[in-house]
């Protein structure tokens, strides 16, 4: 039973990512994941159920690659090294990477159309957040934790927007890619700058 509601979860991101939310339909779903109607309801109760546990797939997939580390002996990774692979692998010319990508693209647009979403969207981008942060924190540990969650803010923005881009053809993976390791060297930098201070304004 689990691997038919797995089964059914690849088949609802490959159509997402193929014909948007709006165009998510039950019948081809279940035609998809070679399941019937009845399943697809037993398992996620209705479409807002199924799309908040897709979503959730995406999320849990989308870390499994980045976190991927080649088999074999290597040397210790550094927290820099590391943050670059969690984030450029974002940015793989795979088949599995541009799905997940794009089905994540829309399930985040429609989240606008599809208030249940907003929640969970919500949960996944805290969770995203705070793992970059805690990453950027092993690169400077005496960074504030203020200025590591700002910092990981900025990277999954930057992020996002070159993923879109990239997606629709307008950026080429290298040139992506280099224009996120732009970004890892900046803020990082900026971590190790003195905080800024506020002038008070007079009167």
């Amino acid at each position: 039973m689990k691997e038919r509601k797995k089964a059914i979860l690849k088949a609802a991101a490959r159509v997402i990512a193929r014909r948007g939310v709006r165009g998510l339909r039950v019948e081809e779903l279940a035609t998809e994941a070679r399941v019937s109607k009845a399943l697809v309801y037993y398992h996620f109760g209705d479409r807002s159920g199924l799309l908040r546990h897709t979503l959730r797939f995406i999320g849990d997939r989308a870390e499994r690659y980045t976190c991927r580390r080649p088999p074999g002996p290597r040397e210790p990774e550094s927290p820099l090294r590391e943050l670059e692979r969690r984030l450029l692998l974002e940015l793989q010319d795979t088949p599995e990477v541009r799905e997940n990508s794009t089905a994540w693209g829309e399930l985040r647009a429609s989240s606008v159309f599809e208030p249940e979403l907003r929640d969970e969207l919500a949960r996944a981008d805290l969770e995203w957040v705070r793992e970059i942060a805690d990453v950027l924190g092993q690169v400077d540990p005496a960074a504030p934790d203020k200025a590591l969650v700002a910092a990981a803010e900025r990277l999954i923005v930057l992020l996002e927007g070159l993923s879109t881009r990239w997606l629709i053809g307008v950026l080429p993976t290298d040139h992506a890619c280099e224009l996120m390791r732009g970004a890892i060297t900046a803020e990082v930098e900026g971590l190790r700058l003195p905080e800024p201070y506020t002038v008070c304004p007079v009167g």
